[in-house]
């Protein structure tokens, strides 16, 4: 079974979803992304390969955040 990453297209939070799914509830605004038409960001072949590919996804998008400074 297939999996995706996907970008929320309200908050531009991170899903994991199975990519057999027609709709995915975003965990952080509960908006109801249509994962057809969704960015998807990366698919895997299993749960523990996409799960380390949104963590790492989500690790780096913190460490870009924490590194804009503002005046």
């Amino acid at each position: 079974m297939a999996f995706l990453i996907l970008v929320c297209g309200r908050c531009g939070g991170f899903l994991l979803t199975k990519a057999d799914l027609k709709t995915r509830i975003c965990p952080y605004c509960g908006f109801r992304v249509a994962v057809d038409r969704a960015k998807r960001v990366a698919s895997a072949e299993n749960a523990f390969k996409a799960s380390t590919i949104l963590r790492e996804l989500k690790k780096d998008a913190h460490s870009k955040r924490k590194t804009v400074r503002r005046p």
